[in-house]
């Protein structure tokens, strides 16, 4: 497996456990902060994050390390150790010891710096630390990923009625998608016939943000699927429209008419895209499901502590954001697990998740592009847009 599929595994796990509510996520900042807990495990719990990371716990770290020792020129990324001092026993320092220097390290700092931390490494779109650190804070491993970026061919905007469906009544402008953009009808085993549109941004090595949308009996995690192979992947056959019926497909409109062409066989086709803009604000309890693997990386981590009086409690959280529009797509995910002092405290309440299925959600998928190196055509971002805003 390599590692691109291996993120598009665990991106599978993490998704399906958060659902098919409107979100951005990113898998790739989840699975850093696993790969650089998994040499701190030991018996059936490092065999249980091998699973879920793809590969052996030492080499998930040295890809960690290689990751933030050469970051991409589109995408901010970081990581930190965070310990109070009295708890820095042997292990914890031998597991430390093992990380890449490329992961910062220090004391626990006050909320303020954390938060302040979270802020300057995802480039202000993170404003706050997703989990509060205090006086009973032993230890924190944080990753944050960021990209700002400008498409290379910026989109156009067109009267929300060319979208059509539901969301066409949900939002009064869209954006249309030049002819420099890639878009295609694709066959998939995953999915079936998907429409799948491609936007480069303008940097040397660029980011590549993919959007799929399958028929609406899809389930969202083939979707996905479907999403990251054809991201990763790259360039697939695309169905002929001269294979396809004419009239309402389920995501398109196939008309035929006579025009000039110089195709050598004498039939021209090209596909035009109109998506809608869409924001999304998320904030995901990575310990609600075994299957994201943190309550594995808790198990690993707890032994390095020294014992404490009322127990050992954990959190992980990762808050993340994205925005795609007109000009450009960003993003930022700051992923963070805290082990403290004290048993397991409820969490609060509030959760706020928007539930709106107003039209044809599909999966987007940003990938790495540019020349082969650690990050080329790894899935740092992934989201399930089930509410547009206007372009």
């Amino acid at each position: 497996m390599t590692f691109p599929d291996a993120i598009a595994a665990y991106a599978e796990k993490l998704h399906a456990t958060i659902g098919d509510a409107h979100h951005v996520a990113s898998p790739l900042g989840a699975w850093l902060v696993l790969a650089l807990a998994a040499p701190a495990a030991t018996g059936h719990v490092r065999r249980s994050l091998e699973s879920v990371l793809g590969e052996p716990a030492d080499a998930a770290a040295a890809r960690a390390g290689e990751l933030l020792e050469h970051p991409h020129p589109a995408v901010a990324s970081a990581a930190a150790l965070w310990t109070r001092e009295d708890v820095r026993t042997p292990t914890l320092r031998a597991w430390e010891d093992g990380l890449s220097a490329a992961v910062e390290r220090g004391a626990v700092p006050s909320p303020e710096g954390a938060d302040h931390w979270a802020a300057d490494r995802t480039r202000g779109l993170i404003e706050r630390f997703p989990l509060t650190v205090g006086p009973e804070t032993l230890l924190v491993l944080a990753s944050a990923l960021a990209t700002d970026v400008s498409w290379r061919v910026p989109f156009t905007t067109a009267p929300a009625a060319s979208l059509g469906g539901p969301w066409g009544g949900r939002v009064t402008t869209v954006l249309h998608a030049s002819t420099a953009h890639e878009a295609s009808i694709v066959s998939t085993p995953e999915a079936g016939d998907v429409a799948v549109h491609v936007v480069r941004s303008s940097d040397a090595e660029p980011l590549l943000v993919t959007s799929v949308i399958a028929a609406p009996s899809v389930p969202a995690a083939a979707v996905f699927r479907a999403a990251h192979r054809i991201a990763i992947d790259g360039p697939v056959a695309d169905r002929s429209l001269f294979d396809l019926p004419l009239g309402e497909g389920h995501a398109w409109t196939l008309t035929e008419e006579t025009a000039p062409t110089l195709a050598p066989d004498g039939r021209d086709q090209r596909c035009l895209a109109t998506l809608p803009a869409w924001s999304a604000r998320s904030r995901h309890d990575l310990l609600r499901d075994r299957r994201t693997g943190f309550g594995d990386a808790v198990a690993a981590l707890a032994p390095l502590l020294p014992p404490q009086r009322d127990g050992v409690g954990a959190d992980a959280v990762q808050s993340a954001r994205a925005d795609y529009s007109r000009v450009g797509f960003r993003a930022a995910a700051v992923t963070a697990i805290a082990m403290r002092a004290g048993a397991p405290r409820p969490r609060p309440g509030v959760r706020r998740t928007a539930h709106l299925r107003f039209g044809r959600p599909y999966a987007v998928v940003a990938v790495v592009g540019g020349q082969a190196g650690p990050w080329h055509r790894v899935p740092v971002f992934s989201a399930w847009v089930a509410e547009p805003v206007d372009a």
